[in-house]
């Protein structure tokens, strides 16, 4: 008996040893989003970018990586998560290394696609591993929490790490230190993450899905990053490339719905749960993401802040939705439901934005900033975890890897999309009040304020979708989850 609870004692430490080894790997590829922002002024003066090519550091990552995360994921369930992870991280590092020594743009550029697809390989099963190493729902929703912090807050860490090692050293480390990073994931995900076998192809290879899915989802990001960012939604290569994006979709679905051995199968999308889920968190991030960007903006341009500056003024988000995340989410959602707290993350989360659109131009950081930092802190720390349980509940096993991308990728499209639509219409109300005669700081200022409220708006449309669409789970029994939550024994005996 005492072999017995001893062996049971050590898979269950190997099985959170394994979380934590999935949520490095996941920290690493976020952080590699936004690393690179903070970087981008001297990478442009080393390689002689123009403000025009430049973006291509950005959007190359971008369009690899969102575009491949939906078909990542289901290949993680056809051929098994812990290989996909595993092939994916390899991928990542030696595009990483390509990039820290890359001396031309062309190398630099193609470097970061191929890091890109090495991101999306890896963080697309990340969320359906950890659903299938936890499926007690209170052990779920803590693990998840544990990756939802990482998910959301690397962001901001990012800005914290890329202004120390470019400051510090230079640009070429934000890439170098991905090396030893992945090398140690590697090697503990080798020894605790145990060999998931894939449910196989069937009846043979969704070919033409697989390229269906994929152009579509390239096609459409690449629309949002550059020519719908630098011209305007409504010039005719964005309608054009959005058209054809579409109609690929639509084709996909059609191929799928037909064939009897479809990549991705419709019937996930047949769960409330699922389906309302991931359209809340494509409104929630589009609302939320631009906050990162345009507040990293208002700091630099308005009120001269260093990037190291900046990454130090965002530590009270992830220190706040760390501490949510990790600590007490897992016991509010267990108490009242996902549905309940992402309502009111949500709305945390809007309050904080609506605080963002009164910011001034001599703007102070404790008097202006830090209340709406905690807020939105606050609101992602409570609603994130909750969204994603809610969006892996109606996922079988076979189609965890699925519902995984799935969650990313409405987290990439809908952070990609909701950027390019706020910073363009930041942009064009700064530059008509530039014209009209208003000071530069005003107009600016002006311009994030009308930002930070189309935010706002698109988390309250997130809020709507998750009261008329999310369905309350069920929950354990109320004396037996308050006398766990009391500290006493529960009323029933563990072989019951």
């Amino acid at each position: 008996m005492t072999d017995t609870k001893q062996t049971e004692a050590i898979a269950d430490r190997n099985r959170w040893l394994a979380l934590y080894v999935l949520c490095a790997g996941m920290l690493m590829i976020v952080l590699d989003i936004t690393i690179v922002n903070v970087a981008l002024p001297s990478i442009q003066d080393d390689l002689g970018f123009t403000q025009s090519s430049l973006a291509w550091v950005v959007n190359a990552y971008l369009i690899a990586f969102g575009g491949l995360l939906l078909l990542s994921g289901r290949f993680g369930d056809i051929l098994g998560r812990k290989s996909v992870f595993m092939a994916g991280l390899a991928v990542f590092t030696v595009a990483s290394l390509f990039c820290g020594l890359a001396q031309t743009q062309e190398m630099l550029v193609a470097a970061r696609f191929v890091q890109g697809v090495g991101g999306a390989m890896t963080s697309a099963v990340i969320l359906g591993m950890i659903v299938t190493m936890f499926p007690e729902p209170r052990e779920q929703a803590k693990a998840i929490g544990v990756y939802a912090f990482v998910a959301s807050g690397g962001a901001s860490v990012g800005l914290l790490a890329g202004g120390l090692l470019t400051e510090s050293i230079n640009w070429h480390w934000i890439f170098f230190v991905n090396i030893p990073i992945a090398a140690a994931t590697a090697f503990m995900a080798g020894r605790l993450l145990e060999r998931d076998k894939g449910i196989g192809f069937g009846g043979g290879a969704d070919v033409a899905g697989a390229v269906l899915i994929t152009g579509s989802l390239m096609l459409g990001v690449y629309t949002i990053v550059s020519p719908a960012a630098e011209h305007g939604w409504g010039s005719g290569r964005a309608l054009g490339l959005s058209a054809v994006s579409l109609a690929l979709l639509v084709g996909f679905v059609i191929r799928e719905a037909r064939t009897a051995n479809p990549l991705i199968p419709l019937r996930i999308f047949r769960s409330r749960n699922v389906s309302g889920a991931n359209a809340v968190q494509a409104l929630s991030v589009a609302g939320m993401f631009g906050m990162f960007f345009l507040g990293s903006l208002y700091m630099q341009r308005v009120l001269g802040y260093s990037a190291l500056e900046i990454g130090l003024a965002f530590i009270p988000v992830t220190v706040v939705m760390g501490t949510l995340s990790i600590r007490f989410t897992e016991p509010l959602v267990m108490r009242f439901g996902s549905k309940r707290m992402v309502v009111s993350g949500m709305t945390l989360i809007a309050a904080g934005l609506l605080l963002f659109t009164r910011v001034p131009v001599d703007g102070s950081y404790v008097r202006d900033l830090l209340a709406p930092m905690i807020l939105l802190g606050a609101g992602a720390g409570l609603s994130f975890p909750a969204l994603m349980s809610a969006a892996m509940s109606g996922a079988t096993r076979e189609d965890a890897g699925l519902a995984s991308g799935l969650v990313n990728t409405s987290a990439q499209v809908g952070g990609a999309l909701g950027l390019a639509v706020l910073a363009t219409l930041s942009a064009s109300r700064s530059d008509g009040l530039v014209e009209d005669g208003e000071a530069t700081a005003s107009a600016l200022t002006s311009g994030y304020h009308l930002a930070f409220l189309i935010g706002a708006i698109l988390v309250a449309a997130a809020i709507a979708v998750a009261l008329a669409v999310l369905q309350p789970e069920e929950r354990e029994q109320p004396d037996a989850a308050d006398a766990e939550m009391a500290g006493c024994e529960p009323a029933y005996s563990e072989a019951g």
